[in-house]
């Protein structure tokens, strides 16, 4: 997959096949814009489709994950310069349709097309992760923080509402109650409380959180992709199933991941009293 620097952000590649998403806006307090938006959509679904990549992992730089939208942008309509590659994004957020159409278009359509990839990706949370940020943290299957990371919310500090479905995952992740509690009484929370609300997976020493990151990108990466992504899926479509619902949708995957060489070779390393050796269709390909 082609890497390298897009607005507000660059990406790099590692052995397994990790992409590394870093948002590069230190000074901006990594905030995004319309432009950057549209561009993470692309790189995400480049993604997808690349047999190279399978882990994706998103950090940033300086002191921040990402605080949320830049609010400078704003008054510019949150646009760049124009690159010569394709034209700028129309301003919208000039009327009501404008503002919903940039909600759906733009900001929501990136929490989508994470919580769409089959791919495992991975929140390395560095510091400050508010409203877009938040959101976007919230929609990868796994967080890790470092000890002076903090999130939250903190739209209604401004009366505005989590619109690009923070609101959501908040519910799915800690609850009706809890939820209120959180958006209604504005709070930004520590890396310790997030953990302990259920919102992260671990926390971990400022210095060790690259490192950590990468043994977990590294585990998932090496286990058996195809069985991986269809058990992914599953487990995200019976959070919206009724019981047997999801039991006809895990038999279907079932019945196509049974008859993958992978699974064929976790039972002959069982058999053998092996380590497996999976993903042999990907080393084959690329090597």
């Amino acid at each position: 997959m082609e890497t390298g620097t897009f607005k507000g952000y660059e990406t790099s590649l590692s052995d397994p096949g990790i992409l590394w998403i870093r948002f590069n806006r230190p000074e901006r307090k990594n905030g995004m814009t319309s432009v950057m938006k549209r561009e993470l959509i692309e790189t995400l679904t480049q993604a997808q489709m690349d047999d190279e990549v399978r882990v994706l992992v998103f950090i940033g730089s300086g002191d921040s994950f990402c605080a949320g939208d830049d609010l400078k942008g704003y008054t510019s309509a949150m646009r760049e310069n124009a690159d010569g590659l394709v034209p700028l994004i129309p301003p919208g957020h000039d009327n009501a349709i404008g503002t919903y159409a940039g909600l759906r278009t733009i900001s929501q359509a990136l929490n989508t097309r994470v919580r769409e990839l089959d791919k495992i990706t991975i929140a390395a949370v560095n510091g400050i992760a508010i409203q877009t940020g938040f959101s976007l943290a919230l929609s990868c299957d796994f967080r890790i923080a470092s000890e002076q990371a903090s999130m939250g919310s903190g739209t209604m500090r401004f009366a505005l509402l989590p619109d690009e479905g923070g609101h959501y995952l908040l519910v799915q992740h800690i609850g009706l109650a809890q939820t209120i509690d959180f958006v209604m009484r504005k709070k930004i929370v520590s890396a310790l409380q997030a953990k302990d609300l259920g919102l992260v997976h671990e926390v971990v020493r400022d210095e060790d959180l690259e490192m950590e990151t990468a043994k977990l990108a590294k585990q998932m990466a090496e286990g058996p992709q195809v069985a991986m992504r269809l058990l992914k899926r599953t487990v995200y479509n019976a959070a919206e199933m009724n019981w047997l619902q999801s039991l006809d949708d895990i038999a279907g995957k079932t019945a196509v991941n049974d008859h993958h060489p992978d699974a064929e070779e976790g039972i002959a390393s069982f058999r053998e009293k092996r380590a497996p050796k999976f993903n042999k269709w990907l080393s084959e390909k690329f090597s």
